[in-house]
């Protein structure tokens, strides 16, 4: 119903819809074969996500930009379209005035993104970026290794270093972090900001 009604919006709006897809695999075999100017995508769709279908057309090196409609505000998938570069990340609940701006937008070269999506950048993932960046290059490296679910006791084997030292590391994580002192937050931190991790 949503493709369809935003079908309609479009086309009697004067763009040029020159296909449409029922799936992620469908919307990308559609986008290598036409090279769409712009391709409107959700991130849940069937077979393959939005993002897979926007990383597969990168690794072909299409020049099609990408508009996501979506219904997901939470902060790993905002980080994940920001990480792709996605031209446009709109919320199925704007008007369609805000996908014509967003459009207009895209089509000059331009990003547009919703202010929710900007809000969550600004007060969720940004303050997070930079309190990862105060650690230090040892700090990462044993994050990271948390972030794969090592145990105090194989990362000081794996980094030739004793389990008190990793202890400290972990220790110091935390409180730049300004994590809690309860014995899994820091796991906790790790689990929800795997892609935040695979960036730095």
């Amino acid at each position: 119903m949503l493709l369809k009604g935003l079908t309609e919006e479009l086309t009697s709006n004067n763009y040029n819809v020159i296909d449409t897809a029922l799936n992620g695999a469908i919307a990308l075999e559609l986008i290598t074969k036409l090279n769409p100017d712009i391709a409107i995508l959700d991130i849940e769709m069937p077979l393959l996500t939005g993002f897979e279908v926007i990383k597969k057309c990168e690794d072909k090196n299409l020049k099609t930009k990408f508009i996501v409609l979506t219904s997901h505000k939470e902060s790993r998938y905002i980080f994940k379209a920001k990480t792709l570069n996605i031209s446009g990340y709109l919320l199925k609940d704007e008007p369609f005035q805000e996908i014509q701006k967003c459009i207009h937008t895209v089509f000059n070269g331009e990003h547009y993104y919703s202010s929710t999506f900007n809000d969550v950048f600004d007060k969720e993932i940004s303050p997070k970026i930079q309190k990862i960046k105060l650690l230090s290059p040892s700090e990462r490296t044993i994050i990271r290794l948390i972030a794969n679910n090592k145990s105090s006791k194989e990362i000081s084997e794996s980094l030739l270093i004793s389990i008190r030292t990793v202890q400290k590391h972990r220790s110091n994580i935390i409180n730049k972090l300004d994590l809690s002192s309860d014995q899994d937050a820091l796991s906790n931190w790790v689990s929800t900001n795997k892609l935040l991790l695979a960036s730095i």
